[in-house]
């Protein structure tokens, strides 16, 4: 059977049409190629939340002091938080988070003073690393012990609770990968899922639990897990934008013992906060004056929850790597 020639024009303009393509988008890929940038060009800061999965080098130092001001209804909780953490080998990082804060509330009487909230130990094992053309990310696991060491009973107002008298152990799985978007600039990605257990305080007086000044007892708070995710993208080789996506879920904290005035027959007290829930983000923008120092700014924002309050956190950080 015979083609006529108006169905071989329209068949040749497709063929013109898809070759077309197919070499726009070659030409494309190989433009891709020769403008994509390098990682060694791109440089950090890190994002607001999430942990990055890496391991500092052997004998590397790095120090990143927060200053945050966490405001709810009625207080802002004003505190600074410091990453001090050494590289012990190449795939082990180890150090600590001295933790500093002040309450202040809108209606009631402020903290005393700034005051040392519960410290933190860390030490993070490297499993994995990225390696371009690869689909594995970086891989860690992360324990961190939180030390009691705040102020948490016995308290002359209860705004001068820092801490909740408990021991805490924190377990994580840090991961973290790059993507090069179709400009050819950089996408850095983290997630981390995180399992805490807390061991009970012993409490006396006003406390962080809210007690009242006759209380003895203990307080038991809830095993908590935490989710978090963020993106980093490469603006230029200084400036980042971030987004930090959060979840995290806490059980009930128990509060048992008695109430004993003074005279009086002592009170059995048997007290149980309810499970809570809550989403959350956090944009930021980095700038970074070399591949070592940056500084961060950004606000975390929690709109609220199952038995979680709307809190906006605006925090500023300094990163140096030594």
């Amino acid at each position: 059977m015979g083609i006529d020639r108006q169905t071989m024009v329209r068949r040749n303009r497709w063929r013109v049409l898809v070759a077309a393509l197919a070499w726009l988008a070659a030409g494309t890929g190989f433009a891709q190629d020769a403008t994509r940038q390098s990682r060694d060009d791109a440089w950090w800061t890190g994002p607001m939340l999430a942990n990055s999965a890496e391991t500092l080098p052997r004998g590397h130092m790095l120090i990143e002091p927060y200053v945050y001001d966490v405001q709810t209804r009625g207080n802002d909780g004003w505190g600074s938080r410091a990453y001090v953490l050494y590289g012990l080998t190449d795939d082990l990082t180890v150090g600590a988070i001295p933790i500093i804060g002040y309450n202040g509330l809108h209606h009631g009487p402020n903290s005393s003073g700034i005051g040392a909230g519960d410290q933190v130990l860390q030490a993070q094992y490297r499993l994995t690393r990225f390696h371009e053309g690869s689909w594995l990310p970086t891989l860690a696991v992360m324990l961190q012990e939180t030390v009691p060491t705040g102020r948490y009973k016995r308290l002359a107002r209860s705004a001068d609770g820092m801490g909740g008298g408990a021991w805490a152990t924190t377990l994580a799985l840090n991961a973290q990968t790059y993507f090069w978007m179709p400009n050819g600039r950089i996408l850095r990605a983290r997630l981390n899922a995180t399992w805490t257990f807390a061991r009970h305080a012993d409490i006396d007086g006003v406390s962080s639990y809210g007690t009242g000044p006759e209380f003895h007892g203990r307080a038991t708070p809830g095993d908590a897990f935490y989710l978090g995710t963020s993106v980093e993208y490469s603006l230029t080789r200084r400036w980042v934008l971030a987004l930090d996506l959060t979840y995290s879920r806490s059980d009930a904290t128990h509060v048992t013992g008695y109430d004993d005035p003074l005279g009086l027959p002592a009170t059995p007290v048997r007290v149980s906060s309810a499970r809570s829930e809550a989403f959350g983000f956090a944009p930021a923008v980095e700038y970074n004056f070399n591949a070592n120092v940056g500084v961060l700014v950004g606000v975390r924002v929690i709109p609220g929850g199952h038995n979680v309050q709307r809190s906006v956190t605006p925090a500023i950080a300094v990163n140096i790597v030594h």
